[in-house]
């Protein structure tokens, strides 16, 4: 071979060999229960820099939920690209129909049946960090793992953190973690101080961040309220800073905000538990205090409703329940919308372990108690967990970096399609997830 032919054979030998260029950062931050009007709007008053200045330099969608619009399952959703029958985060608490479980949600990651963007991230070399997003205890291959789980909200709640967490965590150096209970907005700002630390601590090729304060003050104060208003300027302030200490790490970091449900203003409670004990469907304790055993019984959400039969395969039994929600349903008092069946669940990719759902009217939620009327007044001023195509629950995705078109607004998207985008940002793809790429 001539000299200068071997030159460039070589030469083009080593091209081929040099590594792909590392893909940007990706920073994700859920905020709990931003709806799009909040940041669309700039006649509402509020002062949303970081928020409104993301969507004018980048991409932005209302976003179609899951079946529930509930907090857990949608996260999930958001970091599989699955719905909840493929996942495996059915509601947030986990099912407990004898309410033995001190209220126990589905904290752990071993219950997510599909591939998450960790897991791809992680198996792809990159360096991960989560703080406090939902279903996150146990996330393995992560380079630092603050995970959400609380059980009292006493200071034992902070020793099980940190056992936890990654070794090491919470860092000592950006102060008091907050507790996993603590959904106040102080909260939220707790846990920045401390995802700042760890993204200059680790300089994450991928990053999970959860802020939960305004979910809070919706459900306590009714969304549009001026408390709420007020936490979501607060929050604004906490991604501003999220965004410029990614940002002075690597300026090509991708940002990614989005939320997992909307909210809907709430006075008035439905229950289904009271029917179904008068139809012998639950039955109590000698006392009337708690459940001693059930063929059907409702697994509320919120909004909403999933029924669950201890035999699902009795036609019997699935009849007798049709009938009991059809008599509920007529019923001007107990504040029912509509009922799903089944095929109607598996086709909204509710959980295959429901037989029906029961959606509320706007201004309903549905109540637990096991004795009282229908319609009770609720001092829980706002609520999510409707059925997904009702309008109020549409939730937000805002996508900020190198090569996204400024001010692109997408429309109204699926859920499902934010996290193939997201893996594409990363340089990977999730084995899992059918829908293509949102942006």
């Amino acid at each position: 071979m001539k000299p200068v032919l071997a030159l460039l054979v070589a030469l083009v030998v080593a091209l081929f060999a040099l590594p792909a260029a590392a893909a940007p950062p990706v920073l994700m931050i859920a905020i709990d229960g931003l709806r799009p009007q909040e940041w669309q709007r700039r006649d509402n008053g509020l002062e949303l820099p970081a928020l409104r200045g993301l969507a004018a330099g980048g991409v932005s969608a209302a976003v179609t939920g899951v079946l529930p619009t509930v907090t857990y399952p949608s996260h999930t959703t958001l970091i599989t690209g699955t719905a909840p029958r493929q996942h495996g985060i059915a509601n947030n608490l986990t099912f407990d129909p004898l309410r033995g479980n001190a209220d126990g949600w589905y904290w752990y990651a071993s219950d997510i049946k599909t591939e998450t963007l960790w897991q791809a991230a992680a198996q792809a070399g990159q360096k991960v960090v989560n703080v406090h997003w939902p279903v996150s205890v146990g996330v393995a291959g992560l380079t630092a793992n603050l995970p959400q789980i609380w059980r009292t909200g006493m200071p034992d709640d902070d020793k099980m953190m940190a056992a936890l967490s990654t070794p090491g965590l919470p860092l000592a150096e950006a102060g008091p973690y907050p507790t996993g209970k603590d959904e106040s907005i102080a909260g939220d700002e707790g846990r920045t101080k401390h995802a700042i630390a760890l993204l200059r601590r680790h300089k994450p090729d991928f990053a999970t961040v959860y802020l939960t304060g305004f979910d809070h003050e919706q459900h306590e104060a009714g969304p549009d309220s001026p408390a709420a208003r007020a936490v979501l300027v607060r929050i604004d302030a906490a991604v501003g800073q999220l965004v410029a200490a990614a940002r002075a790490i690597n300026p090509q970091t991708t940002v990614v905000i989005v939320s997992d449900h909307g909210f809907a203003p709430t006075s008035r409670a439905t229950n289904l538990f009271v029917p179904f004990i008068k139809a012998g469907l639950i039955r109590l304790t000698d006392n009337g205090s708690a459940i001693a055993s059930w063929d059907a019984i409702p697994w509320t959400a919120g909004g909403s409703a999933a029924i669950r039969l201890a035999r699902p395969d009795d036609a019997a039994l699935k009849a007798k329940v049709a009938a009991v929600l059809a008599q509920i349903a007529a019923d001007p008092a107990a504040g029912i919308d509509r009922v799903m069946d089944s095929t109607a669940i598996a086709a909204a990719g509710g959980t295959a372990e429901a037989a029906f759902w029961v959606n509320c009217k706007p201004g309903w939620l549905m109540g637990n108690a096991l004795a009282g009327d229908q319609g009770a007044a609720t001092g829980t001023r706002g609520m999510h967990g409707y059925f997904p195509d009702v309008p109020a629950m549409r939730s937000s995705l805002i996508a900020n970096g190198h090569g996204l078109p400024a001010g692109r607004d997408l429309g109204v998207i699926d859920m499902r399609t934010i996290a193939p985008a997201v893996a594409r940002r990363l340089g990977v793809t999730l084995k899992d997830a059918a829908l293509p790429p949102a942006f």
